[in-house]
């Protein structure tokens, strides 16, 4: 008989810190991650009234370099990388020829024909060879996985500016939203994003993987009497609801098009022709059938990933919800789900099914909290 095989989970260079932390660990995306440390609500509390600390070196870093990377960046992603400058990122989508989501992802513009994507981490070889193959009609440019070469930490909420600029020499408050700046970090060389999937002000520094431990004890330890805490992948997923940031695999996917998940505003509509592009502004013209929106709870219950909706007496083909929670810090049930288009408008009601038993619930605007500037 043949044995079966078990591929062992990766590890990011701060796993033996996370459990001399005492971290819970669970396995998500083939990689062995800190889900909480001191309890969700906690940790979600703490990052929107302080700070959290978390390790998210489990995503990945794809590099495209070359005279003509632009083309090749604008050929795969669906926003409009030529309106980055130098120092500057942007949300975008990795999309197929239909439109969909083979992964959402951030790029950064680290020379004129230098570009960083960082994308999710279950999906780094697909995306890798998936890239790798579609800009070969581009020319000069060329796609390296470097995800070897970086720990990416991201310290989140009101205290995160303060306790970082204190082991810093780079002036944090001159990094607008969505640039970054080279520099040091505790001693080690940095990149700092300001950038973060919270909904909160703060940062995400790409370090050395052999400098991992000593940034993380660093920040910690400098952040200690404002209450900065490590947090893990619960807060981060609750905390990401709560600002209606969408989830690759929940919200959006290989069946979701940009439109549908209400992201029309990271399609470059101005640009030559991209993947995607034909469907997409075939779509516009016509108008899509559903819509990705949020949603609370009117009656009691906590609606989750999967569930069906009703719309009147009946459910629709390709309408669910994809994420939903009881949120700690707005203490409500809330969620998104897709819903027809002519039942996506804020105050329209309709149902859920939780377990058996139909739940009402109410369109609202996204997000559900957006932070005090």
């Amino acid at each position: 008989m043949e044995q079966a095989t078990v591929t062992p989970l990766k590890k990011t260079p701060l796993n033996a810190r996370h459990r001399a932390l005492g971290a819970k660990m669970v396995s998500f995306g083939g990689w062995d991650m800190p889900v909480e440390y001191s309890g969700i609500v906690n940790e979600h509390l703490a990052v929107r009234t302080r700070a959290g600390l978390f390790d998210v070196s489990h995503m990945g870093e794809i590099e495209i370099a070359g005279k003509d990377a632009l083309a090749a960046v604008q050929r795969i992603s669906s926003n409009d990388a030529s309106k980055l400058a130098v120092g500057q990122a942007q949300y975008s989508g990795l999309l197929t020829p239909q439109g969909t989501f083979i992964d959402d992802l951030l790029v950064y513009r680290l020379a004129p024909a230098h570009f960083l994507l960082v994308v999710n981490a279950s999906h780094i070889p697909k995306d890798y060879a998936w890239i790798a193959e579609q800009i070969k009609p581009a020319g000069d440019a060329v796609a390296v996985d470097a995800s070897a070469r970086y720990t990416l930490l991201a310290l989140q909420g009101p205290q995160a500016r303060e306790t970082l600029q204190s082991l810093t020499g780079v002036d944090l408050a001159d990094i607008r939203y969505y640039w970054f700046a080279h520099g040091e970090v505790a001693g080690v060389r940095a990149t700092i994003s300001r950038t973060g999937y919270t909904g909160e002000d703060g940062f995400e520094m790409f370090v050395p993987p052999q400098s991992a431990e000593r940034v993380w004890q660093a920040v910690l330890e400098a952040g200690r009497t404002a209450g900065v805490i490590p947090c893990g992948l619960g807060a981060r997923d609750t905390l990401r609801l709560e600002a209606a940031m969408r989830l690759h695999g929940n919200d959006i996917d290989e069946t979701t098009t940009a439109l549908e998940a209400d992201l029309s505003w990271i399609v470059g509509w101005k640009k030559d022709d991209f993947n995607g592009a034909a469907a997409l502004r075939e779509q516009k013209a016509a108008g899509v059938k559903r819509k990705l929106v949020g949603f609370e709870m009117i009656d009691r219950g906590i609606a989750r990933q999967g569930y069906e909706v009703y719309v009147g007496e009946r459910t629709v083909p390709g309408c669910r919800v994809t994420s939903g929670t009881q949120t700690p810090y707005l203490k409500k049930a809330i969620g998104m789900a897709y819903l027809p288009a002519e039942h996506s408008i804020p105050e329209t009601e309709f149902d859920v099914d939780i377990r058996g038993r139909r739940i009402r619930a109410r369109v609202v605007p996204m997000p559900f909290y957006k932070r005090a500037k």
